[in-house]
């Protein structure tokens, strides 16, 4: 009975403490600016992508495109967009923007922030593992280092 006892009290315990290790290890990175932002800007909301016309709110980490008439709100990129260079893609900072719906100034962010434009020049927050295949949130695919085949880009 004594042992019996023992080994409930080992298990509650060994429960307790792997519950407790999970609370501990939870992250929430509400409002932490991606490792693919741009260095240097504090206090803000909301990064546009001229080469992809894509909007990114850093607070919910969600990435705002225009689809089939309407403004889609998610944590993945566009499907056509799916392997883009986060960290190599310009990031226009929206540091003059307040309020929750940047895209309501879409037709004079892409006219002043066109395809292919290019600001100063900017260094990213972190760096892309290229060890890893998975560089973007959602992405299950190579990035552009590989080439369609599956074979590495020299």
């Amino acid at each position: 009975m004594k042992t019996l006892k023992l080994s409930i009290a080992a298990i509650v315990l060994f429960i307790a403490t792997s519950t407790t290790q999970a609370q501990v290890s939870v992250n929430v990175n509400i409002g932490t600016p991606p490792a693919w932002g741009p260095v240097g800007y504090a206090n803000i909301d909301y990064y546009y992508l001229p080469d992809i016309q894509t909007y990114y709110d850093i607070r919910l980490s969600q990435f705002i495109y225009f689809n089939n008439g309407r403004w889609i709100h998610s944590r993945y990129l566009p499907g056509p967009y799916r392997h883009y260079d986060l960290y190599r893609g310009y990031k226009v900072v929206l540091n003059d923007y307040h309020g929750r719906t940047p895209y309501k100034y879409f037709k004079a962010h892409k006219a002043k922030y066109y395809k292919g434009y290019k600001g100063k020049p900017q260094k990213t927050i972190g760096y892309r593992n290229y060890n890893h295949h998975d560089y973007h949130k959602g992405s299950k695919h190579h990035n552009d280092h590989w080439n369609n085949h599956g074979h590495k880009k020299h």
